[in-house]
């Protein structure tokens, strides 16, 4: 079955990309996910001085289920990519050679300084990616430099930075949101009314993993010391579906959301699906499962498609959304089918007496 599916004229072959973090981190592994199935991928996020960038150990934490042991949670303090511009600049251009059919979106992140955020695009739009994701929305590390969440918390800055990239810009851009915000159709709007065509949604969510009762350290414990990180896997599904389904009710029709947000198979990926989400991306589910999840991805979506006669998969996106609406109204919904209950048992009790009557008559005569 055809799985492809246009999106701001970039041709997926199937709507599951990789999510950008330590799934895509280099081009070994993009070919590995591409050669699995995947119809495309987020990089990891780079900047023009990744090589700067020092991670920590360890920067993973999980929370897991205390009557089964299953990870339900994860959280990261991982930042963007640390290896060089230059080394990403020549892997790009690799990986379009030699996967061309497979879309490449490159992540990128700044300072808030416009040369620097178009120098940087148009380095890396010349290696020949598919598309742009802004990052936005990172939720840890740099914010004291303006960078990832800390634009993305306040839309001024998300129109403005948004506009600096469009204005350079020949591929399509997505800007990727926060979801440490109260309104996430507020940045969302700013990044369209700066040119963006697609929104990415969510990031993950600032926490803090748990704390050792032995130790009494925060977690994950770096000398000592933690940071607040980022919260993903299917604990936060139901807050990016409410996120998701929020800005495809309020964004223009024409501009695309990429769902994120523990995506752990077809279920959950059909779930983004119906409620507007044109694509997928999936970081933490492929990091817990391996890049071979796809299989029972697209085996999930083909059975769903054929079970409800859906001829394309562009036919899923948005179905659901039609079944939101008011509190008030789901009262007069819910008054309505009493009424109309009510309607139905006194019909049927009329038709019942009338048969009594009928079969009383009819006995009397004989």
């Amino acid at each position: 079955m055809d799985l492809s599916i246009t999106v701001n004229g970039m041709k997926f072959p199937n709507p599951f990309l990789l999510g950008s973090g330590p799934p895509g981190t280099n081009a070994r592994v993009l070919a590995k996910s591409y050669d699995a199935g995947w119809g495309g991928a987020v990089a990891k996020t780079v900047s023009l001085e990744s090589a700067k960038v020092v991670n920590v150990v360890p920067r993973y934490g999980k929370l897991r289920s205390r009557s089964t042991g299953e990870v339900i949670g994860f959280e990261n303090i991982e930042l963007i990519s640390d290896r060089p511009i230059d080394v990403w600049l020549d892997e790009f251009r690799q990986i379009k050679k030699e996967y061309p059919n497979n879309i490449l979106i490159a992540s990128i992140m700044e300072e808030y300084e416009k040369s620097r955020w178009q120098e940087l695009v148009r380095m890396v739009q010349d290696t020949g990616v598919d598309g742009f994701e802004l990052n936005f929305s990172c939720p840890h590390g740099m914010t004291e430099r303006k960078m990832g969440s800390e634009m993305g918390e306040h839309p001024d800055l998300t129109e403005e930075v948004t506009s600096w990239v469009t204005e350079v810009s020949k591929i399509p851009v997505w800007a990727k949101m926060t979801p440490n915000i109260t309104n996430i159709r507020e940045p969302a709007a700013a990044a369209i009314a700066g040119g963006a065509v697609g929104i990415s949604a969510i990031n993950t969510i600032l926490s803090v993993i748990g704390v050792d009762l032995d130790t009494l350290r925060p977690m994950p414990t770096v000398e000592g010391h933690c940071v607040p990180g980022g919260y993903s896997a299917q604990a936060v599904r139901p807050i990016a579906l409410r996120m998701v389904s929020q800005l495809a009710l309020a964004i223009p029709e024409d501009v695309s959301i990429s769902g994120i947000g523990g995506i752990e198979n077809s279920h959950d990926a059909l779930e983004f699906m119906l409620l507007g989400s044109s694509t997928v991306q999936i970081c933490t589910g492929v990091m817990l499962q391996g890049v071979k999840m796809i299989d029972e991805l697209k085996e999930g979506v083909e059975k769903f498609m054929v079970d409800k006669g859906f001829s394309s998969v562009q036919e899923i996106v948005g179905k659901s959304l039609p079944y939101f609406s008011t509190h008030m109204d789901l009262v007069q919904r819910m008054k309505a089918a009493k009424r109309s209950k009510a309607g139905e048992a006194s019909r049927d009790n009329e038709w019942a007496q009338k048969d009594i009557t009928e079969k009383t008559a009819e006995l009397t005569s004989n």
